[in-house]
């Protein structure tokens, strides 16, 4: 072929697809929004719409898209507009047209959303044509383009006679911007359905233009498709008859087909369409609130003040020099870039949550700010770290900051709402999260779908677990006993595969809040939660940092919520305040119970891994806790950073610098470890400024999904050779940084989990029994549950006393009789009982305070409590000072629940048989059933000796074996974990009456005895005793599950990947 031969596509005519769906139509899309421009883009189409149902969840992945792919992108939604009679009146495709037309489309969306239930909406036709007062500006849907979609056959008369009411009330409504749309797709009434909708659009003075009705990029989407289908209709696909697609002509058709369908006039009239709309979502400007600035101020001089306030509190005996040139330089950079409002926005948002005693954080990159600490919003004081605001906040970077800030998990609900007081629903809402197909849902719909057998849909998809992945598929059908190779098993795992992703709602981020100066719906799109009282935008974070768009993180933290009752729990004891400002620093006591893995309880070090780590690093101060935070990362470990960092802390000799790269690495023993470190290096070694050291972190994260190193590689190595450096040591640098930058760890954010970790290990140190009568009643939270931290707490000397209703509140509390170690004794609440309600735990808690209890009688009385409250507290042995045993107990609750109406004052004269008390094994199982633990002797040591018979030895017996010898332990699992870094290696703690074993169990061996694996709560090992100093694990060699010996008694491990 010639070089002046025309492309193949030349001479076809243009065409701009109008009417498009993606997944973000729950279950009617079958293709991504960016596989949809792709394939657009491909076939050279002239524009795209992306216009899902009521929704423009899915636009800012297209844009992000159609700029790479340079494929102009429209905005718009479709709709069915319901008349006064509730019926579906007719459908529409709304285009906009400009930035107040997409206002008004999301608007429109927002009003539909808000008022259906969640994942429905509600539009009809008077919201259009004749809206209410504060809607007036809604009414004909201003700067936005209208196509009617006809139902399709239209060609018998009552169809006909439809359409004239449609196109009748679409040129009344929209004057000058309606449509009829003309959708062929090769079914049989194609030629009937075209010359109807002709006639119709011309009687009424309409244009006819061509639209798709497009659900799919690629026709061999269709089985997925139809499944979707068969998922929205809960009918397996081969009893779904006419619900399903006709055919796969529902996808992006090449041009050369849709001339020989379609009318040139209604391709054409695509084209001009397209060309009537220039809205993009880039023009979207983001307005801060404006009236956190008192009278007499700009927000330039207010957050300058409330800085200097803040900093000379901070700094009572003056602000050093160093900080208050950073102090300076922050400022300027903050009212270069207009971000004033975003500071005072999170400002307020921290001084009422101070102001009502709620502890709280911020954390992230923002710890890198000088101006964040003076105000209070993060702890991590600028002077004793190495921060780099660029890490934060720079000019290079077209977004605003992110100030993350964690909050007491169990009262951050009060700051969330105190959002909505402040700014009304109309202006704050909570991001969205798009919870997307995962392989046990994905498998449980196609499998349904398929029409597979409902009790092998359960099976299989039970049977996959949480840290299997995508390929593990067709070996749980294997498992299963259903053949791989079978057809239906390869059809199910393909369209499991290809679910796997795909949005199926939108839920709400965990607290990321978009606030805005005026009405948030004419930015996004706003609609209700599922939780009462919150609304929703429908774009993620993601999403909003594509767009440059303000979001504010109120994030919870479980260990905040235990650190502010642990530090009123002390400030009891001591009979003052007490607070984070209290903890005595750098206390050796406390770095010793670090050194020995004394952990558990502890923030952020109490996982196997932190555990593990903690007697090799041995961290002595501060900023090696900083270290031990951020070293067991992905980043590090992936990047074969921890074993340089060890050996060269174990051996000073081996620490070596690059050249004039000592104040970069010089903290990490010359090994980076932190992002900012990363960001040091380029601007030390290769010229880069601090913004263009941002911008190359930004790039290191995404250039596995997006490339984009090749330019930084070149200005590295370009600028080190300049600086004297050797072009072998300049490639060197370069792949360290490549390979570490996706996972890096910012040193700021270390910095601020590490305060609460040094406080949270302080406590355990020095007052166990506040510690865990803290974590007690700050459940659920960490990694190990209350059995666990109870049997921790009693072997470290804490008295644990048991539920009694004569004496326990609600919460656990701790009372004045003296335990060991001049400790006071924690007494359980009656909140750890399986099935006990607060409203009636308060309500024997103001009965008692009157008196005492005389009967369980006179306390079902008082108290109000029915025959469920009693039998909760029979079953936890909560009545024991009133009723006797467990036995005597139950049957007392059941005669003392009170009667009704004339019975009610009499008083019921029934003498209590004398019942067995219960074995110590029937007691410990009721006490497990009740509240998941016990206080009486662990269940392994009334196992012990047939646990010994088969030489099974206990914990603390296996911690004195030396390495290499061969062990056998057996214990409770509770822990399962499988960390992506490890390499299908999955870690297990079991528990004995003596101790934690660790075990480390081999992929293979996963493989190999799955079941015992994942299913035994009771767990024998036999296995090589590991040890390396004081780190010691138990390697599996085989497995039995012991469960059996256990009967009837419930156990919960707790699984992590």
């Amino acid at each position: 072929m010639s070089s002046t031969t025309p492309p193949l596509t030349a001479g076809l005519p243009a065409y701009a697809e109008l009417y498009c769906l993606s997944n973000f139509s729950f279950l009617q899309g079958a293709s991504h929004a960016e596989e949809l421009v792709a394939r657009a883009a491909q076939l050279d189409y002239a524009a795209l719409a992306l216009t899902d149902e009521c929704s423009l969840a899915g636009v800012v992945r297209a844009h992000a898209e159609a700029k790479r792919a340079g494929l102009p992108l429209l905005i718009g939604a479709s709709f069915q507009l319901r008349g006064a009679d509730g019926q579906v009146a007719l459908s529409l495709v709304a285009l906009a047209q400009n930035r107040n037309g997409y206002g008004n489309l999301s608007e429109l969306i927002t009003i539909g959303r808000t008022r259906a239930a969640k994942g429905t909406y509600l539009l009809t036709l008077d919201d259009l044509a004749a809206p209410p007062p504060e809607y007036a500006h809604l009414q004909g849907l201003p700067d936005c383009l209208l196509i009617l979609l006809p139902q399709y056959p239209a060609h018998q008369p009552g169809d006909v006679d439809r359409l004239h009411t449609q196109a009748a009330w679409m040129a009344a409504t929209f004057p000058g911007r309606a449509w009829v749309g003309l959708n062929l797709l090769q079914r049989a009434f194609d030629e009937a359905h075209r010359i109807s909708v002709a006639e119709v659009a011309s009687q009424h003075g309409l244009p006819v233009v061509a639209v798709g009705h497009v659900c799919m990029h690629v026709r061999s989407r269709k089985p997925l498709h139809d499944t979707l289908c068969a998922v929205r209709i809960g009918k397996p696909v081969a009893e779904c008859g006419y619900a399903l697609a006709q055919n796969a002509e529902q996808h992006l058709r090449p041009r050369l087909r849709l001339a020989n369908l379609y009318p040139a006039a209604a391709l054409a009239e695509t084209v001009r369409i397209a060309g009537l709309c220039d809205f993009s979502l880039d023009t979207l400007r983001y307005e801060y609130p404006d009236e956190l600035v008192p009278p007499g101020h700009t927000p330039t001089t207010y957050l300058r003040q409330e800085t200097y306030i803040g900093a000379h509190q901070r700094f009572v005996d003056g602000i050093p020099a160093k900080v208050q040139q950073q102090i300076e330089h922050e400022l300027e950079l903050i009212a270069a870039l207009r971000y004033e409002p975003y500071f005072l926005t999170v400002y307020d948002i921290v001084r009422y949550a101070r102001a009502n005693g709620i502890l709280c954080q911020g954390r992230g990159s923002a710890a890198n700010s000088a101006v964040c600490y003076c105000l209070h919003i993060t702890e991590v004081d600028p002077a004793r770290g190495n921060l780099l605001v660029e890490r934060f906040i720079s000019r290079e970077r077209a977004e605003p900051p992110d100030i993350d800030v964690d909050f007491e998990h169990q009262r951050r609900e009060e700051v969330i709402q105190y959002i909505y007081r402040k700014y009304g629903r109309t202006r704050a809402a909570l991001a969205a999260v798009v919870i997307s197909y995962r392989p046990k849902s994905a498998l449980r719909d196609s499998g349904k779908a398929l029409g597979v057998d409902l009790a092998i849909v359960e099976k299989v998809a039970r049977s996959h677990h949480w840290f299997d992945s995508k390929r593990d598929l067709l070996n749980r059908l294997a498992e299963c006993g259903l053949d791989p190779t079978s057809l239906l098993a390869r059809q199910w795992a393909t369209l499991a595969q290809s679910l796997l992703g795909f949005p199926r709602h939108l839920s709400q981020h965990p607290g990321g809040f978009v606030i805005a100066q005026g009405k948030l719906s004419r930015l996004v799109p706003v609609e209700n939660a599922t939780m009462e009282d919150r609304s929703v935008i429908q774009w993620d974070k993601d999403d909003l940092e594509e767009l440059g768009l303000l979001k504010v993180d109120v994030l919870a933290l479980g260990m905040l919520s235990a650190l502010r009752r642990a530090f009123d729990l002390v400030g009891q004891q001591r009979d003052s305040v007490f607070s984070m400002q209290d903890v005595p620093p750098e206390d050796p006591a406390t770095y010793d119970m670090m050194c020995e893995a004394d952990t558990i309880g502890v923030f952020q070090i109490e996982s196997r891994a932190q555990m593990s780590m903690l007697p090799r690093l041995r961290p002595r101060q501060f900023y090696d806790l900083v270290i031990e935070v951020a070293l067991v990362r992905p980043g590090p470990i992936q990047g074969g950073m921890v074993h340089p960092y060890l050996q060269r802390r174990m051996d000073s000799s081996l620490v070596q610098f690059p050249p004039g790269l000592e104040t970069a690495l010089g903290r990490t023993l010359g090994v980076p470890i932190f992002q900012e470190q990363v960001m040091q290096v380029a601007i030390l070694a290769a010229g880069f400024s601090p913004g263009e050291a941002d911008q190359l972190r930004r790039a290191m994260a995404a250039w596995k999904r997006k490339g984009g190193m090749d330019k930084y590689h070149d200005r590295i190595i370009s600028g080190m050779l300049e600086r004297g450096y050797a072009l072998e040591f300049a490639e060197a640098i370069c792949s360290q940084i490549q390979g570490f930058g996706e996972y890096g760890f910012p040193e700021s954010h270390a910095a601020s989990f590490a305060l609460l970790t040094y406080a949270s290990s302080w406590l355990k140190c020095h007052e166990p029994a506040a510690f865990l009568c803290a974590l007690l009643n700050s459940q659920p939270m960490g990694f190990y549950g209350p059995s666990q931290l109870v049997q921790d707490a009693k072997r470290h000397g804490v008295v644990v006393r048991p539920v009694d209703v004569a004496v326990s509140g609600w919460e656990s509390t701790l009372e004045e009789v003296a335990g060991a170690r001049g400790q006071p004794a924690v007494r359980l609440g009656l909140s750890l009982l399986r099935g006990m309600r607060a409203e009636p735990a308060l309500r024997i808690e103001d009965a008692r305070a009157v008196r005492p209890f005389a009967s369980v009688v006179d306390l079902a009385r008082r108290a109000g409590l029915d025959r469920h409250d009693l039998q909760v507290l029979a079953g936890g042995n909560a009545l024991r000072q009133l009723a006797g045993h467990r036995r005597q107990a139950l049957w007392q609750a059941v005669g003392a629940v009170p009667d009704k109406d004339l019975l009610r004052p009499t008083t019921p004269d029934e003498e209590t048989p004398a019942l067995a008390a219960p074995s110590e094994g029937e007691n410990i199982l009721g006490d497990y059933r009740a509240q998941g633990l016990t206080l009486g002797r662990h269940p392994l040591a009334l196992l012990r000796p047939q646990l010994l018979e088969q030489r099974f030895l206990p914990a603390s017996t296996l911690q004195g074996f030396r390495n290499g010898q061969l062990a056998r332990g057996c214990g409770i699992v509770t822990v399962r974990q499988r960390p992506g870094t490890a390499k299908g290696v999955l870690f297990i703690t079991i528990e004995d009456e003596t101790g934690n074993v660790n075990v480390i169990v081999w992929p293979a061996l996963v493989e190999q005895q799955r079941r015992e694996v994942l299913s035994a709560a009771l767990l024998g090992v036999y296995g090589v005793w590991q040890r390396e100093g004081t780190v010691c694990h138990l390697v599996a060699k085989r497995l039995v599950d012991m469960s059996h010996l256990l009967g009837r008694l419930p156990t919960i491990s707790r699984n992590f990947c």
